[in-house]
């Protein structure tokens, strides 16, 4: 009866392991569903802010009489390979020289397609500020299961590794002057 019970707690013992570990393992699938998901709407999102400067290249165009290449920066991202990081960077500075534009050709204003995009573009923002610390937000949580104590032991069973924020900094590594505006 003895040898019963001892085995009886061990096979108990053994199933609660295993129970914790499906849980937790569906804690970090969970997240990164999460993280997928946050990395489309990035995605998506990023893309119609191309599309919208790419239309405005020939609506400035035909508003405007200038020898200078219009938004030659979007020209450039067509044929280029970018991380959503690195891509939101160089979108942002060809939105900077859209309301350059939108600023000392004040008859860009007169344009309805022109002013379509200018809002588009202003409402892309917002979202994309919500998508970033959406997605911040929760790499902050699938980070910390990666490093607390007993969930570090799935994720390092399960190779998971620590994901950068969306700032592409590291805050594991030796350089303390990355902060990023």
């Amino acid at each position: 009866m003895n040898v019963f019970f001892i085995t009886l707690l061990v096979i108990i013992f053994i199933c609660l392991i295993l129970v914790w570990y499906v849980n937790t393992y569906n804690k970090f699938q969970n997240f990164i569903i999460r993280i997928n998901e946050a990395e489309t709407n990035i995605d998506t999102l990023l893309r119609k802010r191309f599309d919208l400067l790419n239309k405005s290249i020939n609506i400035i165009k035909g508003n405007i009489s200038t020898e200078d290449d219009v938004l030659g920066l979007i020209v450039k991202l067509r044929s280029r390979k970018l991380s959503n990081f690195d891509l939101d960077r160089q979108l942002y500075e060809a939105i900077n020289e859209f309301n350059y534009y939108k600023e000392n050709y004040p008859e860009l204003s007169e344009s309805d397609s022109f002013m379509k995009i200018d809002i588009s573009l202003n409402e892309s923002e917002h979202e994309m500020t919500a998508l970033r610390k959406y997605y911040n937000d929760i790499i902050t949580e699938y980070n910390k299961l990666i490093r607390k104590f007993p969930t570090n032991i799935v994720a390092l069973i399960s190779k998971y590794k620590e994901k950068t924020y969306y700032d592409g900094k590291n805050m594991n590594d030796d350089i303390i002057n990355d902060f990023k505006l």
